[in-house]
């Protein structure tokens, strides 16, 4: 079994066989720092018993030898400094037992003659442990791979898991297993495998380019091997709630960009209130969840998320800040990418030298890394310190630079993507809009598709999504700078806004500039072509898109311009559904009354329906939402609080019973009466100084309240939680290494 050990470079080699002495022979190590090793990678004092009627004790050493190369040999000749330092070792009876731990091939004859050197040291006991040994123990124990996640990426997974978790880890690794083979266990793994562990919820939240979705796929990786899980890459919120089984305890929910990938997308935030009862549900029968979400989307998400609704949100997240990153972390990663990436020797013997200066600067992050070991994004630099630093702290106009560069039939390619929503099915089908776009970029179907394969694993990947072969971006900010390119000049922009998929278009742009941060701001030359686009829209769900996009994203000059082209749209928000806080007519009649757009007959009868909602008992969101009830005149205020007092109060009990029947068998009955708690806080607000009313909803309330108590299902047992991975001070905290982890990185 190869496990392509040559490729973890000394220093995560070192760290491997010190994690195997410690998980698999169950000892204490200590490791030493490298300035003052003495010949000790680590050592420990015991008894170590490695099969039946074999027996070391005393005091043990543990020598790693790594190499580089795949098929090196290692001969007494290659040990002569470590005989050396075991001599010394011996005479201060530091050393009974010295364990060799090396990656390169050991022969028979050749262990024999190391044997006799060691022993001629005046060792009592010397153990080698080859590369095939090494092999079996990360085949054998599952923590190990764990502690480890770099082995994913480089070895054959059909010989460590079962068939069934082969086939799911198998299908994320098409996709990914370059990114884990260079995965640094960094503190952020770390706290977010034990926020998974504790809680079974993860969110975590990071700047663009911070290493969150490969976070989050080294932790699906882990949950298939350690506990079995069945690997659900959900891209919405509605696609939890419908996979959700509660009949399988083991699923593993991955959710990339939950609030939105490039900007706040507001659909998503209320289809995550919706759905909060039943991620609640799921978690206690033992479904595990990983979100991401960019920092500044989740920042602005958390004003329509119901955060009482879902405390992990503000329990279990973890914030990834590039200035959390220790040195040593920077380093390893900048190691793993320049020494794994696809640059040639060259390249890596020229940079080798400004590495160290690098990994100091504080805003590095591991995406720039990752372009810096990939010869794609490196073609036009030149290497110097200046320049460098260059390509380090202006990512984003550097990107920019490189895609601008590119040859008509690439970018032409990477807009096919775009235009796509990210994903561009395989084999390639297009429609006559996107033949017409590519006609516009100097490019062809053909000269496209064979610039895929040249862009593929630098600007994108091949991957299977939903049992479906597409190209994809091979990172997020592949698209950022994309949209500022096909949005930089007048014709390009034509086509975007004519030939970009309208879902896309919902949730990318904004007509006029509204404040949301990254958008593409459609100007008012071109406020007619996206609304011919928005009244050809047909469909429930797109209908509720397009009223998100223009309560949140439109500017007053461009709703003017769509109320007066479209007044029979303004018939449905006459006619709110409930769940008034979440449905998209409610926000979208606020902004209109807020410009003054709203005509007064479809207010009038917008009013009427969530009057008759509040005083019904169905949904009191007018209660207490104060822009909604700023909507109603002073006779209607008048009105709705008399009839509330006069029809909803006496009524309040068979309200609440109703409420009782509507919340499912097996369904969490504190979650599913949330919203009535909700309604009962706001009418003893409205009604504060009535005595009378105070104390017949508080009377309802206990009721409720001895409803959910009463007969609670026993939650069901969930096997505990094995610990992902723990980290290690003792390996982390090396920064007073004397040896460079830099110096086999061109080897």
């Amino acid at each position: 079994m190869d496990f392509q050990l040559h490729r973890l470079g000394w220093k995560d080699f070192q760290h491997l066989c010190l994690m195997i002495t410690r998980t698999v022979l169950g000892q204490t190590v200590v490791s030493f720092l490298d300035t003052n090793d003495a010949g000790r990678d680590g050592a420990f004092e015991g008894r170590w018993t490695p099969r039946s009627g074999e027996t070391y004790s005393g005091n043990f050493v543990i020598q790693c030898k790594h190499t580089s190369k795949p098929d090196q040999k290692v001969g007494p000749k290659d040990l002569q400094e470590e005989l050396t330092k075991c001599r010394t070792l011996v005479s201060k009876d530091l050393c009974d037992v010295y364990v060799l731990m090396t990656n390169a091939g050991i022969s028979g004859r050749s262990e024999e003659a190391i044997r006799q050197a060691y022993l001629a040291t005046g060792v009592r006991h010397f153990v080698a442990l080859g590369p095939t040994w090494i092999g079996d123990q990360i085949r054998e124990h599952k923590d190990l791979r764990i502690a480890v996640p770099r082995l994913y990426g480089l070895g054959d997974l059909s010989q460590i898991m079962d068939e069934r978790a082969y086939r799911q880890a198998q299908a994320l690794l098409a996709s990914l297993q370059e990114d884990l083979s260079k995965i640094v266990l960094t503190g952020t793994y770390h706290r977010a495998a034990e926020a998974l562990r504790t809680h079974g919820f993860v969110l975590l939240l990071g700047a663009p380019g911070t290493g969150k979705t490969t976070i989050a796929a080294t932790l699906s990786m882990a949950s298939i091997d350690l506990w079995g899980s069945s690997l659900i890459k959900a891209e919405t919120p509605a696609q939890v709630g419908e996979r959700w089984n509660p009949d399988e305890p083991s699923q593993f929910f991955w959710v990339d960009d939950a609030f939105g990938d490039l900007q706040y997308e507001s659909s998503r935030a209320f289809g995550w209130n919706g759905v909060f009862p039943k991620v609640q549900a799921a978690l206690k029968r033992g479904a595990k969840i990983v979100m991401t979400s960019r920092d500044y989307i989740y920042n602005r998400a958390r004003q329509d998320l119901k955060m009482s609704a879902f405390p992990l949100l503000n329990e279990s997240h973890v914030s990834i800040d590039v200035k959390d990153l220790s040195l040593p972390e920077k380093q390893q990663i900048l190691y793993n990418h320049i020494k794994l990436g696809n640059q040639p020797p060259s390249f890596r013997t020229k940079v080798k030298p400004f590495l160290d200066e690098i990994s100091h600067d504080q805003v590095l992050v591991p995406e720039v890394i990752r372009r810096l070991g990939d010869s794609a994004f490196t073609e036009r630099l030149v290497l110097t310190r200046e320049n460098l630093h260059d390509f380090v702290e202006k990512p984003e106009a550097y990107l920019l630079e490189v895609l601008t560069g590119l040859d008509p039939a690439s970018k032409a390619a990477l807009a096919l993507i775009f235009m796509r929503n990210g994903k561009l099915t395989s084999p390639i089908e297009l429609n006559q809009d996107e033949y017409r776009a590519l006609e516009r970029m100097d490019s062809s179907l053909g000269s496209c598709v064979r610039a895929l394969e040249a862009l593929r694993d630098s600007f994108v990947r091949f991957a299977v999504v939903e049992g479906e072969s597409c190209w994809i971006f091979k990172h997020p900010t592949i698209a950022d700078a994309l949209a500022t390119y096909l949005t930089s000049t007048h014709e390009l922009m034509g086509i975007y806004f004519s030939s970009t998929p309208l879902d896309k278009l919902l949730r990318q742009a904004t007509c006029g500039d509204v404040g949301i941060e990254r958008a593409i701001i459609v100007q008012p030359a071109f406020f007619d072509t996206v609304l011919k686009r928005l009244l050809a829209a047909t469909g429930w769900s797109t209908h509720d898109r397009v009223h998100w996009f223009l309560t949140y994203r439109c500017s007053k000059e461009f709703l003017e311009l769509w109320v007066s082209r479209s007044p029979e749209a303004l018939e449905g928000i006459a006619k709110p559904g409930l769940y008034l806080s979440a449905v998209s007519e409610t926000g979208l009649a606020m902004r209109l009354h807020q410009f003054r757009l709203l005509p007064e007959d479809v207010r009038r009868r917008f009013v009427e329906a969530i009057v008759r909602y509040a005083v019904s008992g169905e949904d009191g969101y007018v209660i207490h939402h104060k822009p909604l009830r700023s909507m109603l005149t002073q006779d209607e205020n008048t009105d709705f609080v008399k009839k509330l007092r006069t029809e909803l109060i006496p009524n309040l009990g068979d309200v609440r019973r109703t409420w009782q029947s509507n919340v499912g068998y097996g369904e969490d009955r504190e979650q599913g009466a949330s919203e009535l708690v909700e309604f009962f806080i706001a009418l003893r607000g409205e009604f504060q100084s009535d005595r009378a009313v105070v104390a017949e909803v508080s009377r309802q309330e206990e009721l409720l309240n001895e409803w959910i108590a009463e007969e609670e299902a026993p939650e069901p047992q969930v096997p505990p939680r094995k610990r992902l991975s723990e980290s290690d001070p003792q390996w982390s905290d090396r920064s007073a290494e004397a040896r460079s982890i830099f110096e086999d990185v061109d080897r």
